[in-house]
């Protein structure tokens, strides 16, 4: 009898953290909700009147995408991150970014038998896509730790999530060589790029990392942190225009199409900068509360040198700090959540109000 979803994968994490967030929704004044990173700030106006003067969209969209948006990507990528030497073909919009990192394993090709690696404390999507494609995982961070298999696909997630640490670009280019060398798959998760702080980081895509080819590597990128665009499902994969092909053949099939009036937001939300910085100062105000008071009320902030959360420690075991903390009324995210080396870690995010990281912050 055929194996149920439900019991080829692990169990959806945020159904064990309810009991912290009602207790923690018990809180006299409220709770403060710090355990997931979902944008709170308003959507661009630009980027909603470009949604609205696009929203007469009868047609299917195609799934390769607009001409436009695609080239806004690669502006982007260029006046952003240094990405050059990039066409057309090797960029491909996507539904959100969550979708296709599930999705990628399976439309590549991976599957039974194969390995498929990802950062020891990661994103638990990367394991999940691996289980749907029926292929085995390894949670490693460092290259002698994969040992003599070749791996089908290996994830690099910088700025990570959960931890914010930046990967740096002499190791970034050791594992594009390493890759290359075995034609391991190589992807990286890079959808906090622009949240850098105390490191800036560099993508995969970058001359100093790849050299002056894509071959063998993809980026995934999106636009719900950097533009407060997470309801819009905005994103786009971009590298090796042989591997976005492969993406591209099967979506196709599948009718993976970003809708039509999502993509001219997209586009507009890519050509503009200002947005971004005006985002990027609010973040860096709230960060900069939160890790006054997690500091003064005994935590060690470990990494946490970009993208949108604080990875905080006070030696204990993760689940004794959400506890502690839902009954101060703040709920955050237990390390144990993306792996084991983070059971005396949580991820505090900075996705929320300026008023409530204050009151979080009176309560520490």
């Amino acid at each position: 009898m055929r194996q149920r979803v439900s019991q080829r994968l692990p169990d959806f994490p945020w159904d064990r953290l309810a009991p912290a967030a009602e207790r923690a929704h018990q809180h006299p004044d409220g709770i403060v909700d710090l355990s997931v990173g979902t944008p709170v700030d308003p959507t661009p106006a630009s980027v909603r009147r470009a949604l609205a003067d696009a929203a007469d969209s009868p047609g299917y969209p195609l799934t390769i995408g607009r001409v436009e948006t695609r080239q806004a990507a690669l502006d982007w990528m260029e006046r952003r991150l240094g990405v050059t030497g990039l066409g057309l073909d090797a960029v491909l919009p996507t539904i959100g970014s969550k979708e296709l990192i599930a999705s990628l394993p399976t439309h590549l090709g991976v599957g039974p038998g194969d390995l498929v690696v990802h950062p020891e404390l990661a994103y638990p999507t990367y394991e999940v896509g691996a289980m749907l494609a029926g292929a085995r995982t390894l949670a490693a961070d460092s290259l002698t730790a994969i040992g003599p298999e070749v791996p089908r696909l290996l994830w690099l997630n910088s700025p990570a999530n959960p931890t914010g640490r930046v990967l740096p670009v002499e190791h970034l280019r050791k594992v594009v060589d390493w890759c290359r060398d075995r034609g391991t798959v190589l992807v990286s998760d890079e959808c906090y790029i622009e949240l850098g702080w105390e490191s800036q980081p560099v993508s995969v895509l970058h001359p100093d990392v790849c050299g002056d080819s894509a071959e063998g590597v993809l980026a995934v990128h999106s636009l719900s942190k950097r533009s407060n665009l997470a309801g819009y499902r905005c994103g786009f994969v971009a590298g090796d225009p042989v591997l976005v092909g492969e993406l591209l053949a099967v979506r196709r099939n599948l009718g993976l199409q970003v809708p039509g009036p999502q993509q001219v937001a997209m586009t507009a939300a890519l050509g503009d900068d200002t947005h971004v910085e005006e985002q990027r100062e609010r973040y860096a105000g709230r960060r900069a509360a939160l890790r006054r008071a997690l500091e003064g009320a005994g935590f060690r902030i470990d990494h946490s040198e970009a993208s949108l959360y604080l990875w905080a420690t006070r030696g204990e075991d993760c689940w004794a700090t959400v506890a502690a903390l839902a009954e101060l009324g703040i709920l955050v995210a237990p390390g144990a959540f993306y792996g084991a080396a983070g059971s005396e870690h949580v991820r505090v995010a900075l996705t929320a109000t300026d008023e409530r990281v204050a009151a979080a912050s009176d309560r520490l």
